[in-house]
């Protein structure tokens, strides 16, 4: 995500004007009636820990369960970071020991979609599975080598699992979703430890494919993964399709957010959208094409915004030429300022005079 993931995780990234990106995959859990759930937070973690201040936004503020957020703690059994999603259920293992619930699903919170876990779990007792991942076909052609490339036999069980290679043999991806028996992983997590070894897919899905009954669950709806500039760029303007923003904002079950209490967006006398997302809070003067404005935008006067991505509280002064870009949040670009990203996108910093004691 190169300067983007500067100061916030990439799950907190800011995701089609209002979400981020964690918020589907706990609107997800949500709308599956999922009533306890474990966030292990880490890298650059202080964005994401406010954005879950609160759980009553996903409906888990409740006496039974609810939302948990566990960051890298030094006890007498040890100081470590997590060294990796193994590690991270490893450090906090008491909390799947004390719970009673017989499954686990594991999702990552860099992923853009809507999903029933329930399916998912219904799938894998029917396959009577150890581990079920859910998959997706990528189109032919893209390059899929950042992503776990599994290939499947006939009854959809997993025969080959590599985690980004260098020349994929399948396009079909990995999406970083998991449902396995509790006391199951418990077992595996435990002698991965006594070996020292914490990452979940090569030291779990890939260590055990040939021993776990381990199957893939396709899916066929709409899955991205923001964890770059250009899938984070894509992802976003495909919430300017009409069957993109009906399928996330007006078909059940709903995704769910922290709320700004925010006033509307305004636009003044000269103002000209066309085909963009505007979040609220934000003041229009300039002319916007096919972009998205994240809350509290402001945009002079004769600015010109193309194919561009504004995040949050960005101040944009007159006469300003923005096309193939994403400005970063809270930047203050000074009037007469020309920026285009040729060949790849382009991410403007500027430092914020507004914000200078």
């Amino acid at each position: 995500m190169k300067e983007l993931s500067k100061n916030r995780a990439v799950c907190a990234m800011p995701v089609a004007g209002s979400f981020r990106g964690i918020d589907f995959a706990l609107s997800n859990m949500s709308n599956s009636h999922i009533q306890k759930v474990a966030v292990f937070t880490q890298y650059n973690a202080s964005s994401l820990n406010e954005h879950l201040s609160s759980s009553k936004w996903w409906d888990f503020g409740r006496k039974q369960g609810g939302l948990f957020v566990f960051t890298p703690t030094i006890t007498s059994e040890g100081n470590f970071w997590y060294r990796g999603t193994a590690d991270a259920i490893a450090q906090n293992m008491a909390f799947l020991k004390n719970s009673h619930e017989p499954y686990v699903v594991i999702a990552s919170g860099d992923c853009v979609y809507k999903m029933d876990y329930n399916k998912v779990l219904e799938y894998h007792i029917e396959k009577n599975a150890d581990i079920t991942v859910v998959c997706k076909d990528m189109p032919a052609g893209m390059d899929v080598g950042r992503y776990g490339i599994i290939k499947m036999n006939e009854e959809s069980r997993i025969e080959e699992f590599e985690e980004k290679p260098i020349i994929a043999k399948s396009n079909t991806v990995s999406c970083g979703i998991y449902v396995v028996r509790r006391r199951q992983l418990i077992e595996m997590i435990e002698k991965g430890m006594e070996e020292e070894r914490y990452d979940f897919v090569k030291d779990i899905l890939i260590r055990y494919k040939n021993m776990k009954r381990i199957y893939g669950y396709k899916i066929k709806e709409y899955w991205r993964n923001i964890a770059t500039v250009q899938d984070y760029y894509d992802t976003n303007m495909d919430f300017l399709k009409p069957e993109i923003r009906d399928y996330f904002f007006k078909q059940y079950p709903d995704i769910y957010s922290r709320a700004g209490d925010l006033p509307p967006a305004k636009y003044n006398v000269g103002a000209r959208v066309r085909n963009s997302l505007v979040s609220s809070g934000s003041i229009i003067n300039g002319t916007v094409e096919n972009s998205i404005l994240f809350r509290k935008t402001y945009i002079g006067n004769n600015c010109y915004i193309k194919n561009s991505i504004i995040l949050n509280d960005v101040y944009i002064g007159d006469n300003t030429h923005i096309e193939n870009c994403i400005v970063e949040s809270r930047d203050t670009i000074r009037a007469n300022s020309y920026y285009k990203g040729e060949g790849e996108i382009k991410i403007i910093i500027e430092e914020s005079d507004r914000y200078v004691m």
